[in-house]
């Protein structure tokens, strides 16, 4: 049987960033944090705990950080139909999802807001590539995800969100000194582009449909998507955009688009773990809801 101090003591010390504050959060000493911590270490014969600044979990630590997640959960699923169980004071029960920043910066962000703001829940949200969100659920660092798969995770369910629509743009005078004389491999070879980390594939992908083979991008790296927007009107580089995210600079013409009618599709799934809580049900609905009418239909 599990120790549920010394698991209530480890989802303290990765929340909070250090032993000395989660013994605060527990009202306890640090001493008796490193001593649970300590005894969970040697009952489960690995290290639990990176004791870095601030302190992060291992993977055999996420993985336990998330069973305490699904017991706090259940434990309020339980004082719903049980209120005399509810303790007073009660902390909030730690809910960690993983989304792609585009997602964020345009419709999940309200949806999430929305969410936690009616529910007793502390959101922790991980922005990460949309191919690569699904490594976060399948590790058990996260419940839920957005993510560019179509198939769940082992344990997860999957569900259409619908798909996010990426436009080329640059400013119109970015697209006058690099695109003069048209936009094929040979100009993009030699223009820079936006991308938001090593892992971003978007650019090379329209470029991939554009020019049917593969073309070395020089490109700027700036992990926001708001800064895409900033550094494209000001000049810095082309970029693959959110239709919704440039709208206005598309109106204004402050932006151009690169080729027009040359959009790119994303399509978007929800993947959450399988019969997780009610919470996660909750947050599934007010996702799916906010996708509907901020992406384009599945």
């Amino acid at each position: 049987m599990l120790d549920y101090a010394a698991l209530s003591a480890l989802a303290a010390v990765v929340r909070e960033g250090s032993f000395e504050r989660a013994a605060r959060a527990l009202h306890v000493t640090p001493s008796a944090i490193s001593q649970r911590i300590r005894l969970l270490e040697e009952r489960v014969g690995c290290a639990l705990v990176i004791r870095d600044q601030p302190c992060r979990a291992t993977e055999t630590g996420r993985r336990l950080c998330q069973h305490v997640d699904r017991v706090r959960m259940l434990e309020h699923e339980l004082q719903g139909t049980l209120p005399s169980l509810a303790a007073e004071g009660m902390a909030r029960v730690a809910l960690p999802i993983a989304v792609n920043a585009d997602s964020l910066a345009t419709w999940a962000a309200p949806a999430i807001a929305t969410f936690a703001a009616a529910h007793p829940v502390l959101m922790e949200v991980a922005v990460d590539d949309q191919d690569h969100t699904t490594e976060w659920l399948r590790s058990g660092a996260v419940l839920a995800a957005v993510t560019a798969a179509a198939r769940p995770a082992a344990g997860c369910e999957s569900r259409p969100l619908g798909a996010m629509r990426y436009l080329a743009a640059a400013s119109p005078a970015f697209v006058q000194r690099h695109f003069a004389a048209g936009v094929g491999a040979g100009s993009l070879a030699a223009a820079p582009s936006l991308v938001f980390n090593n892992k971003d594939a978007l650019q090379a992908s329209w470029v991939r449909r554009l020019c049917h083979r593969h073309v070395e991008l020089p490109r700027h790296t700036l992990p926001s998507s708001q800064a895409f927007v900033t550094a494209a009107v000001a000049g810095m580089g082309w970029g693959l955009h959110p239709q919704s995210l440039i709208a206005g600079h598309l109106a204004d013409g402050s932006l151009v688009e690169l080729v027009p009618d040359t959009p790119l599709d994303v399509p978007l799934h929800w993947h959450y773990a399988r019969a997780a809580s009610a919470l996660i049900d909750g947050l599934s609905r007010e996702v799916m809801a906010a996708a509907r009418t901020g992406l384009l239909p599945p």
